[in-house]
């Protein structure tokens, strides 16, 4: 069975915000959360990198092992999702997540949370396949008319990666390989290089 992962190319995000935008395109997230979002490190000094970050999915992922009332699942392709009909609004989840994917809408009135909402890997939740009431709540379910994720399809430079995960990792290995050129083991150029 395939485990669904996210990666981001740090070396080819030009941090265009195209993922973000188709997003929340294809999804209708309520306005105030970014399920997905652009971040610049080291910004405005040499070596300055952008990545898309969203929820990825962890294999044990600590969001669901803080939750009080267990709205937190995984699915048999390694998606972690979340039921908005069991959801509480504790934050709990908002604390644990690294990736700061669990968000509460904005929307609401002044001191009420509501349900915590986050990136489902355009994978719906727990209504049934591709019913009105899941995409009012979770938004499109790509994955089970066979797509990728929205954000991975409109990456113009295709620096995102989703899908399988032994796939992404085999093309992004080979990403790094072609920049390198060959790999640089301890020991080559001493043994087979110039200059010994």
């Amino acid at each position: 069975m395939a485990r669904m992962k996210f990666l981001c190319d740090a070396e080819r995000c030009i941090e265009c915000n195209a993922c973000v935008t188709a997003c929340k395109n294809e999804n209708e997230v309520p306005w105030g959360v970014n399920r997905r979002r652009v971040v610049t490190l080291n910004d405005g000094v040499p070596g300055e990198k952008s990545i898309s970050v969203a929820c990825m999915h962890c294999t044990d992922a600590p969001c669901a092992a803080v939750c009080p009332v267990d709205c937190f699942y995984t699915t048999d392709d390694g998606i972690v999702l979340h039921d908005k009909d069991l959801c509480i609004g504790c934050g709990y989840c908002f604390y644990a997540c690294p990736f700061g994917a669990p968000q509460y809408p904005q929307q609401e009135a002044f001191g009420v949370r509501g349900k915590m909402d986050k990136c489902t890997f355009c994978a719906g939740g727990p209504d049934a396949d591709n019913s009105d009431a899941e995409y009012t709540k979770y938004g499109a379910n790509r994955v089970a008319e066979g797509k990728l994720p929205a954000c991975a399809e409109m990456c113009s430079t295709k620096a995102l990666l989703a899908g399988d995960g032994d796939m992404v990792a085999d093309i992004y290995r080979e990403r790094v390989m072609r920049r390198a050129g060959r790999p640089q083991t301890w020991g080559w150029d001493k043994a087979y290089g110039a200059g010994v």
